[in-house]
């Protein structure tokens, strides 16, 4: 788990700090979304992110791990089955805190903490992919720049290029009409 930082602790003493990190890790679980304090939030969010990330791993020694900080087999089940089936495609990032204003009673900063469960945009995906086929073609640039060297010569390789173009698109307008 996360190590505490250094300084006071959420109500008093750590072990009363991790009690109550798994007590609200267990309710983030349990709705998906609560309203805390905003420091509270930010203690939990790691501590529930190592979790999720138990829960994806999915083996006996991950779920033996997570049993010992939640003791509710129900909510370990839910978080084991439903949550990293959700997640199973997200690399990081589970959980998301919204600053929501302050507390009426003691003007204490509150913040909502959710589960992010929700597909990852296409957009991540499309860049995920990017990245994945620029590390694959960069050996292959690599071993294609020293014969790309002469630009005279690829001047002249490009106009017969043109030409053989011009041809494919001519044999395939046939092919298009015998359809």
């Amino acid at each position: 788990m996360p190590t505490p930082a250094k300084g006071p602790r959420l109500g008093g003493g750590a072990a009363h700090e991790r009690l109550m990190l798994a007590n609200l890790s267990a309710a983030l679980f349990e709705h998906k979304r609560i309203t805390t304090t905003l420091t509270k939030a930010k203690r939990l969010s790691p501590y529930a992110e190592r979790l999720v990330t138990f829960a994806k791993r999915g083996d006996l020694s991950s779920r033996r791990r997570v049993l010992g900080l939640i003791s509710d087999k129900g909510i370990v089940h839910e978080l084991f089955t439903d949550i990293a089936k959700a997640v199973e495609n997200r690399d990081g990032g589970y959980t998301r805190i919204t600053k929501i204003g302050n507390r009426k009673g003691d003007n204490a900063p509150m913040a909502v903490i959710e589960l992010v469960l929700e597909p990852v945009s296409a957009k991540q995906a499309v860049v995920k992919e990017a990245t994945t086929a620029a590390a694959t073609a960069a050996p292959a640039e690599e071993a294609a720049a020293p014969v790309e060297a002469d630009v005279e010569e690829s001047a002249v390789e490009e106009a017969p290029v043109e030409e053989a173009s011009e041809e494919a698109s001519a044999e395939e307008a046939p092919a298009d009409e015998a359809k």
